[in-house]
C-alpha cells in the first residue's frame, strides 16, 4: 500500500501545486472568474469535461452498472447529451455575451432585476452540488487511508478551497486538466479493460449474468425520461457549466471543445456501466451498489495502479467541487450581494434627497472593473466569497449524512424555476421581465408543491412544474407590453458580439450606477 499511498499524496500535494502556480495568472475579475476569457480547444474541452463528471458519473455510475447492468449508462448519457445541445445550439451565444452569471443574462436579456431571485435559487443549486461531492470525500479517503468521516472531508475540502481561493479559474482549469488526465488514464485505461478482463471478457459476463444486463432500457423509460428532464436540462443552465463556457476565446472554442467534451461523456458513460457490470458478475452479493467501485479497485487492482484509480476517483470529485465552489461563490456575490448593497445604497440615496446614479458613493465602486485591467479589490472580494461558501460547504458535509433528496431538490427548483425564462430568454424575443419573473415563481413554487404532496423523489415534480413555468411565462409575457426596444437592442447587440456600450457595466449590460 505504499505504492498506493505516494500515488495518491503526490497528486494532491501537485494540485495545491498548480493551484499556487494559477494565482500567478488571476490579476483581474475577468481572470479570477473566467480564465480571462482566453481557454483554447484543449484546455477548454478537458476541463469542461472535468467538471460535468463528477462523483457521480465515476462512482455512481459504476454503481447503477451494477444494479442495472448496460444501462446504468443512461445517467452520464443523459449528461452527455445535455452537453452536445448546450454546445451546438446555445454555447456560442452565451460566449459572446461576456458576462459572468447567469442571472447577469437574465438582466440583460430582459432588463429586469431578476439577479436575486434567479441567484437565490442557482446559489441553492451550486451550493448543494458542492456538498455532494465534498461528502463523497468520506468514502473514497475512507477506502485509501482509514480516516474518520469528517477529517476526510476537511481535508478533501481544504485542499479544493486552497487551490480555488488562490488562482480562482485559472487554479481550477490547471488542476482540472491534470484531473481530465489522470480520470482518463485511470478509469478509460486501466481499471474499463482490467474489470473487464477479470470478469471473463463480455462472454464471460453474458454466461454470468441476466439478459437484462445488456438490455438498453433495462433501468426503465421513466428513468430516463426523468434523467433527461434533470440532468440533460440541467446542463443547459446550470452556473457552473456556464461559467465554463465563458472561459472560451472564441465562438469556436465553445461549440467545438464543449462538442468533444460531450463525445468523451458518452465514451465514459458506457465506460462505468461496463465496470459495474463487470463488478457485479465477479462480485455478485455487495450489500450496495453504491460499494461496486470500491470494491473492483480494492480487490481487482495490482499495487500501484490502485493508486492511481483512487486518485481518479478524487479527481472527478474534486473537479466537480472546485466548479460548483467557484459558481456558487460568483452567484452569491454578483447576483445577490453586490445586487443588494447596491439597491440599500440607492435607497439610502434617495431617502436623503439625492440622486442614485450621480454624486454619491454608488458610483465611486462600479460592479465590475473593465476585463483585462488589475482590479485587486475585485479579486480579493471574490477570494472572500470563496472561502466563505467553502466553509459553509464543509460544514453542511460534515453535518448532513445523505444529501441524495437535497440536491434532487436543488435540481428541481433550478429546472423548473430558470429553464424556460433561460432558454425562452436565448430563443423568444416576445418574452417579458415579467414573463421571466412569473416563471420563475410559478415553477419553483408548483415544484415544491409536488414535492411535497408526491415526495422528493417522485417524477411528477419536474414533470407539473415545467409546464407551469412554461404557461406562466408565455401567458404573462403576451398578456403585458413587449420588452423596451432599447433592450433588446443591447441584448442583440451583445449576442453579435459588440463590446457593451458607453456607460455599460462590462459584466451585466446595465448602465453604470444603476
Amino acid at each position: 500500500m505504499a505504492v498506493d499511498y505516494a500515488v495518491i499524496i503526490i497528486y494532491l500535494v501537485g494540485m495545491l501545486a498548480v493551484g499556487w502556480w494559477g494565482m500567478r495568472r488571476a490579476r483581474s475579475q475577468s481572470d479570477f472568474l473566467v480564465a480571462g476569457r482566453r481557454l483554447g480547444p484543449v484546455l477548454y474541452s478537458g476541463t469542461m469535461a472535468a467538471i460535468v463528471l463528477g462523483g457521480a458519473s465515476t462512482i455512481g455510475g459504476v454503481g447503477l452498472g451494477y444494479q442495472y447492468g448496460l444501462s446504468g449508462a443512461w445517467l452520464v448519457f443523459t449528461i452527455g447529451f445535455g452537453l452536445l445541445a448546450l454546445s451546438l445550439f446555445f454555447s456560442a451565444r452565451i460566449s459572446r455575451l461576456k458576462v459572468y452569471t447567469v442571472g447577469q443574462m437574465l438582466d440583460l436579456r430582459y432588463g429586469g432585476s431578476s439577479s436575486v431571485i434567479s441567484g437565490a435559487v442557482m446559489w441553492a443549486y451550486t451550493l448543494m452540488l458542492a456538498v455532494t461531492s465534498t461528502i463523497a470525500y468520506a468514502t473514497i479517503f475512507d477506502v485509501i487511508f482509514g480516516l474518520d468521516r469528517t477529517l476526510a472531508i476537511v481535508l478533501g475540502g481544504g485542499i479544493v478551497i486552497a487551490y480555488s481561493t488562490l488562482g480562482g479559474m485559472w487554479s481550477i482549469t490547471l488542476t482540472d486538466m491534470a484531473q481530465f488526465v489522470v480520470k482518463s488514464v485511470g478509469v478509460l485505461l486501466l481499471l474499463l479493460p482490467i474489470a473487464v478482463w477479470k470478469a471473463g471478457g463480455l462472454h464471460g459476463m453474458q454466461e454470468r449474468l441476466p439478459d437484462s444486463y445488456f438490455s438498453p432500457m433495462s433501468i426503465g423509460a421513466e428513468t430516463v425520461f426523468t434523467y433527461v428532464l434533470i440532468y440533460s436540462f440541467g446542463m443547459l443552465i446550470g452556473q457552473d457549466i456556464w461559467q465554463r463556457v465563458f472561459t472560451a476565446r472564441s465562438d469556436t472554442v465553445a461549440r467545438s471543445g464543449g462538442s468533444a467534451a460531450g463525445v468523451y461523456c458518452l465514451v465514459y458513460a458506457v465506460a462505468g456501466a461496463a465496470i459495474g457490470t463487470a463488478t457485479k458478475a465477479l462480485y455478485p452479493k455487495l450489500d450496495s451498489p453504491d460499494a461496486a467501485f470500491a470494491t473492483i479497485v480494492g480487490d481487482a487492482l495490482p499495487v500501484g495502479v490502485k493508486g492511481l484509480v483512487l486518485a481518479a476517483a478524487l479527481s472527478a470529485v474534486m473537479s466537480t467541487s472546485s466548479g460548483a465552489l467557484i459558481a456558487c461563490a460568483t452567484v452569491a456575490n454578483n447576483d445577490i450581494w453586490k445586487r443588494l448593497r447596491r439597491n440599500a445604497r440607492a435607497d439610502a440615496a434617495s431617502s436623503d434627497g439625492t440622486d442614485a446614479t450621480h454624486g454619491t458613493d454608488a458610483t465611486t465602486e462600479p460592479e465590475d472593473a473593465p476585463e483585462g485591467e488589475p482590479a485587486g479589490d475585485e479579486v480579493r472580494g471574490n477570494r472572500v466569497f470563496i472561502l466563505v461558501m467553502g466553509a459553509a460547504v464543509v460544514a453542511i458535509s460534515i453535518a448532513l449524512n445523505d444529501v441524495v433528496e437535497a440536491l434532487t431538490v436543488a435540481y428541481n427548483l433550478l429546472v423548473g424555476g430558470l429553464l424556460v425564462p433561460i432558454l425562452g430568454g436565448l430563443v423568444w424575443k416576445r418574452g417579458t421581465a415579467n414573463g421571466a419573473l412569473a416563471s420563475m415563481a410559478v415553477g419553483g413554487t408548483t415544484v415544491v408543491v409536488m414535492m411535497a404532496w408526491k415526495g422528493v423523489l417522485a417524477g411528477e415534480a419536474i414533470y407539473v412544474g415545467l409546464l407551469a413555468s412554461l404557461f406562466a411565462h408565455v401567458a404573462v409575457s403576451l398578456a403585458g407590453k413587449p420588452t423596451d426596444p432599447a433592450v433588446l437592442a443591447r441584448w442583440r447587440s451583445r449576442l453579435a458580439g459588440e463590446a457593451p456600450q458607453d456607460g455599460e457595466k462590462p459584466g451585466t449590460g446595465t448602465p453604470a450606477g444603476v
